[in-house]
């Protein structure tokens, strides 16, 4: 399903260069749940932007279903972002203007899902998070993990092929870091591929295969069992 080769990410100002990844290869396979590790500024989040079509990267290539998408331009970029791709994020990302329902609806929307279709699909997915009585409510009236279970929602509406989580429980407390785990691995048991960047081991234990970066660099590549 993804494959990397050879990947690089020069970020250059007049005067310093800094190389955030360096030669990376990396091949996930569908129905995966990978993890990645390091420390921070070791090119975590940026491998998982250029995953996310968010970044093109320097050199080298990424193949997204055997289709060479690395270098694509933006509006190429994001039209096999909407179609394939989910993002879960530390921060929710949600839109204070926006409720519930409504957050979870954009990606629908921007995918020109008739308002029926995408009425249904919301009502569901907002039923299995368990926050169908939050549908009206807004993000600031929310808790972390209720505005969490809103974003995987978000992520997960349109059926993508591949989510990907940057610290998913970073802004949760133990109880509901550990409901959101459980949540994508129920996801990833179903056919989702999962790519997940994250600080903890707890978390990494969740995943079949972990991977650790240090200085741009995949270093160590180890299957849990």
């Amino acid at each position: 399903m993804i494959k990397i080769e050879n990947l690089c990410k020069t970020f250059r100002t007049t005067e310093v260069e800094t190389i955030a990844l360096n030669n990376v290869n990396l091949e996930v396979n569908e129905k995966e749940f990978v993890a990645i590790m390091g420390p921070s500024g070791c090119g975590k989040s940026t491998l998982l932007n250029i995953l996310g079509l968010l970044d093109n990267p320097t050199s080298g290539n990424y193949y997204l279903d055997n289709k060479e998408v690395g270098h694509l331009k933006e509006k190429d970029r994001t039209n096999v972002r909407k179609g394939s791709i989910g993002f879960v994020f530390q921060s929710f990302n949600l839109i204070d203007e926006l409720n519930v329902f409504e957050n979870v609806e954009l990606p629908l929307t921007y995918l020109n899902i008739p308002a029926e279709e995408r009425k249904k699909r919301v009502t569901e997915i907002l039923s299995r998070m368990n926050i169908s009585h939050r549908a009206k409510h807004y993000p600031q009236q929310l808790s972390g993990g209720q505005q969490q279970r809103v974003a995987i929602a978000r992520a997960v509406v349109s059926n993508p092929k591949i989510i990907l989580a940057d610290e998913p429980t970073g802004n949760l407390d133990s109880k509901n870091g550990l409901e959101v785990m459980e949540l994508l691995t129920e996801l990833n048991k179903e056919g989702t591929t999962i790519v997940m960047v994250t600080h903890s081991q707890r978390d990494a234990g969740f995943a079949s295969r972990v991977i650790n970066l240090f200085d741009g660099q995949i270093v160590s590549s180890i299957s849990e069992m």
